[in-house]
């Protein structure tokens, strides 16, 4: 009797932690309630963070002798949008992509090879002593037919505005952001995350740059909570559709 419970706690850890390791512990522990927010933190602090490297210009030189103009400079007056670490900046989101592909492809292909041996400096007699005919060696013959067709219709429209922080900066000048942001409704939670590169020249007056002038741009859009939970497949599914090969 006390093995039998015995092993039915073991199941019940071993259980646990298959929970855990496929973030299944997360969703048990927002039973009844909302999805938690990240805590602001530090990214640099993330053990997953690596500084940018980049290929740059050399820096600006120094102040001329007499004089306030900085050699390189691109304003002699100070500018109050983001250059420096730590400073904030508005991007603007704006993605409307649309693709059509249709590919169809057809691909034939016959073979025919024969070969016969009837007179080759009397080797031909050794052949027929077992049997074989030197007029027909060889005679093989192959017909393969293939044919594909793909078709992708992809329509995406993205439209937000993210403020960010300068994270780095470069020696030309050039600027590293990253933002994150959260929003929670109805136990519902969209998560945002942009980062990549920006030149000092492409923000606007007002603190804003376009996500087209952001280089390697990284854009994640996505969410987690009830309804997310529903539209996705189980982890059994998951599993299921990767190890099976057909």
């Amino acid at each position: 009797m006390k093995s039998g419970y015995l092993k039915q706690f073991a199941s019940f850890i071993v259980l646990g932690i298959a929970l855990a390791g496929c973030n299944a512990l997360d969703r048990l522990q927002n039973i009844g309630g909302a999805p938690q927010l990240a805590p602001i933190t530090d990214p640099t602090k993330d053990p997953n963070y690596k500084p940018v490297t980049m290929p740059t210009a050399p820096p600006l030189g120094p102040h001329a002798e007499n004089s306030l103009w900085m050699q390189g400079a691109h304003a002699f007056f100070h500018d109050p949008r983001a250059s420096h670490v730590g400073d904030l900046i508005t991007v603007d989101v704006t993605i409307a992509d649309a693709a059509q592909v249709s590919n169809a492809t057809t691909r034939t292909r016959a073979n025919t090879d024969t070969a016969n041996m009837t007179n080759f400096f009397g080797l031909e007699n050794l052949i027929t002593k077992d049997g074989a005919d030197p007029a027909s060696m060889v005679d093989m013959g192959s017909n393969t037919s293939n044919a594909g067709t793909g078709v992708i219709n992809r329509s995406e429209t993205i439209n937000l505005t993210l403020a960010a922080i300068v994270l780095q900066l470069l020696p030309n000048g050039n600027l590293v952001i990253t933002g994150h942001q959260q929003v929670l409704v109805n136990n519902e939670m969209r998560d945002l995350q942009v980062s990549g590169i920006v030149r000092t020249e492409d923000i606007t007056s007002d603190n804003t740059v376009n996500l087209a002038q952001v280089a390697e741009a990284r854009i994640a859009y996505g969410g987690k909570g009830q309804i997310t939970d529903v539209q996705q497949p189980r982890y059994g599914s998951q599993l299921f559709d990767i190890i099976m090969p057909w």
